[in-house]
């Protein structure tokens, strides 16, 4: 039902297998850009995407032409541990390397800090706040900084030690080399200094440069793990356990055990197991956690119901459809994981400017030193100098600004019922200028009803409504069917019809009991040169202002009556249209309708313009219309007819309710099939593109101002010389605030009418 969409094409794309790459100790966000461009080194790679909030690469290939073997040589030789796996499900061991890492970078942050203290205690620092006293073991205090110093530097900082040193064998420089190189400068240089038997070291700032360091890229990691965690911990959902009844005994058993045809047992309070198809009983199912929707949703026989939602007071039986991965559930999470891991244009970007500032930082770093040498300074100022450039000005901060962004925010809409297959979605629907609406089960209920029957003279009202719902009774079309379901509560027999034709846009004919009848518009009547309506030609526009549908209907050539249907409008697509306004994004309503009873809808909603009488294959042509008169169009559509505006439209948004052809051509995908939640989805793009902008402006400001300042431009001035260690707190602080930046995105709320409040603490 829903598919993916491949977001990034480097080679020509043939029939491909795809394969999941688990990438273990990536510590720098740059370092993700790096294993992409590596895995697509591998001849016959036609696509990547890799998840940064969960070490994940998914990568398209030709088969046959590359392995996994491929995929791991790649990885390794780019300097990282992996594993790959051909399909893409959840892994449990990842999660628990995730939560190691978190916690090792944890455990190694506090003993840092805890060797750092006595360090700054007996430093320059703690002589000019009065901390002073004899040292442990006759030591003077640069033995003593070297003692405590040294573990945080080979034990504490061996993360950014060895990755930078792998970053060297490949002839490459990344994050962990500027933060390393600080680091293993500034201790060789007070080493040297102990040995020498001088006192002119800085333990202190080495110390605190690696503890600061530590604790900002735990804070970054855990923030990171979390939020990719956030959207698979909805296939927790689904209880371990599911009561099955076979040979007429009903078994718990585990959920791996379950196989479709299963007939399953559901108890009030209980978690749904897998999707399936009532057999027996009713009840009220919360479907909040996959739709968004608070209110339960009633549950009867025939009715589908799906894994992980909760039923309410009821009981019922209901026969298992879809297990494991070919769950609504397992498949919305797949949807949400590939989206997280897709990349904006922007990140491209990001990535190529943060390989950049990685040299440019050593540049600057080593430009800094000679600089300062030269004008005679002290080698200490000149070293403290340069490694507070080379600490400074590493971009992690910059590199993690775009996908932090969009996975907490293509998560949020998730959770909010709204689907977007990939960040190129999310970023058109954030540029949206315009909506084009079909009416017909989208901005209204799908459901239509037969309200008025109104037979010529001398036919009888029965006669007419037979005729008409035997000539529709193999249409699938809602008009159609509303016909045929007026007849049933009418008591009638429809009598059954042979050489039936559809006629898009225009009704159906058949033969009936002998008859040529027809049913549908005035093009229709006027094609096949049907009389005039005569007196009830009045009655027809009459109908069109009551927002109902009028159906014409001759038999033989001879016309014999109106049947009008009505389907209700939703109760939210008054309030969607209100919140596209407010956002000042215009609506357009397209539909086949008539344009009297169209303008009639588009009255009641709100909709500022009417395109009617519009043919299913004509539909993407109008939607090209209003592209060619320079509006960003976004097309919502339920049905077949739909699909193929949907593709032309610059964002194609389908309704959970509609088929799965609409579904699969659109990119976003409205899982409560409610027309508000375009107003949601469209909020919560601009959302994330804000928060995009925000932390790539704080993360490019940040460097322009800091490298310089670090580099001592204060200080012939003003005697300003920012140390390594407030260096490193510097450069963590930035990389947390993108972080801490975009997970505001879940502090967005919605109202039931979809107005938005950023409530803030």
């Amino acid at each position: 039902m829903l598919t993916e969409q491949p977001e990034t094409t480097k080679n020509t794309q043939h029939d491909t297998d795809t394969a999941v790459v688990d990438i273990q100790d990536v510590c720098s966000g740059l370092d993700y850009a790096r294993i992409e461009d590596a895995l697509y080194s591998v001849p016959s790679v036609s696509a990547v995407s890799v998840d940064r909030t969960a070490q994940r690469a998914t990568v398209g290939y030709e088969a046959g032409v590359a392995s996994a073997d491929d995929f791991e040589r790649v990885i390794h030789d780019a300097g990282f541990a992996c594993t790959c796996r051909e399909h893409d499900t959840p892994d449990a061991s990842m999660d628990r390397h995730s939560a190691a890492m978190v916690g090792d970078m944890l455990r190694k942050s506090i003993v840092g800090a805890i060797l750092s203290v006595p360090i700054v205690l007996y430093s320059s620092l703690g002589h000019k706040l009065g901390f002073t006293g004899t040292l442990p073991w006759g030591f003077s205090e640069s033995w003593f900084g070297l003692v405590l110093t040294t573990p945080i530097v080979f034990w504490g900082s061996s993360v950014f030690i060895v990755n930078a040193w792998r970053a060297l064998l490949r002839r490459d420089a990344t994050m962990m080399t500027l933060i390393a190189l600080g680091i293993v400068v500034s201790y060789g240089y007070s080493v040297a200094a102990t040995i020498l038997g001088s006192q002119d070291v800085f333990y202190d700032a080495t110390a605190m440069l690696a503890t600061f360091s530590l604790v900002g890229h735990w804070l970054e990691m855990r923030s990171r793990f979390a939020t990719g965690r956030a959207v698979e911990a909805l296939l927790k959902l689904a209880p371990p356990t599911a009561r099955v009844k076979r040979n007429g005994a009903e078994l718990e058993v585990p959920l791996e055990e379950i196989v479709v045809g299963d007939e399953l047992a559901v108890r009030p309070g209980d978690r749904v197991p897998v999707d399936g198809v009532v057999l027996s009983g009713s009840s009220y199912v919360d479907e909040s956690m996959l739709t968004g929707e608070p209110v339960p949703v009633e549950k009867n026989v025939g009715s589908k119901v799906v894994g992980g939602t909760v039923n309410k007071n009821g009981s019922f039986t209901f026969r298992a459809e879809a297990i494991g991965a070919d769950t609504a559930l397992a498949r919305i999470v797949k949807v949400v994981r590939d989206a997280q891991a897709s990349k904006a244009p922007a990140q491209e970007l990001a990535d190529r400017a943060g390989r950049y500032l990685v040299f440019i930082a050593l540049g600057a770093g080593g430009a800094t030193f000679v600089i300062w040498l030269g004008l005679g300074a002290p080698a200490i100022l000149a070293i403290t100098a340069a490694v507070s450039t080379i600490v400074i000005a590493c971009p992690d901060a910059l590199a993690l600004a775009t996908p932090t962004a969009l996975t907490v925010g293509i998560g949020k809409a998730a959770r909010e019922g709204v689907l977007f297959k990939n960040a190129t979605a999310l970023e058109a629907t954030a540029g949206i200028q315009c909506v084009a609406f079909d009416k017909t089960g989208t901005l209204t209920e799908g459901k239509p009803s037969l309200t008025d029957v109104l037979p010529a003279t001398g036919v009888n009202a029965d006669d007419l409504t037979r005729f008409a719902a035997a000539a529709d009774g193999a249409s699938e079309h809602p008009l159609a069917e509303a016909i045929v379901e007026g007849a049933r509560a009418r008591n009638l027999q429809i009598p059954s019809a042979t050489d039936f034709q559809a006629l898009p846009g225009l009704g159906a004919r058949a033969t009936v009991d002998g008859h040529r009848v027809l049913v549908g518009n005035a093009a229709l009547m006027a094609k096949e040169r049907v009389g005039q309506p005569g007196s009830l030609g009045t009655q027809t526009d009459q109908l069109a202002g009551q927002a109902k549908t009028p159906m014409l209907v001759a038999i033989d050539g001879a016309f014999v009556g109106i049947l009008a249907v009505a389907d209700k409008v939703r109760p939210s697509a008054i309030e969607a249209v209100k919140d596209l306004h407010a956002m000042h994004i215009r609506s357009v309503m397209i539909t086949g309708d008539n344009p009297i009873t169209a303008k009639a809808v588009a009255r009641a909603i709100g909709i500022d313009d009417v395109l009617a009488q519009v043919r299913p294959e004509d539909k993407a042509a109008r939607v090209k219309d209003l592209q060619t008169a320079g509006e960003h169009v976004a097309m919502v559509g339920d049905g077949v007819n739909d699909a193929p505006a949907l593709a032309q439209a610059d964002v194609g948004i389908a309704i959970g309710a509609g088929t799965d052809v609409a579904i699969e051509t659109a990119e976003v995908v409205l899982m409560n099939s409610d027309p508000a939640s375009v107003a949601i989805a469209v909020r919560i793009a601009r959302a994330v593109r804000a928060k995009v902008k925000e932390n790539l402006f704080w993360a490019s400001i940040y460097n322009l101002v800091a490298i310089p300042i670090a580099a001592g431009v204060l200080y012939p001035a003003f005697k300003v010389l920012l140390a390594p260690e407030w260096s490193a707190l510097l450069m963590s602080v930035s990389t947390i605030t993108v972080t801490l930046n975009a997970l505001l995105l879940n502090r967005l709320h919605f109202t039931s009418t979809t107005r938005l409040n950023l409530k803030r603490a």
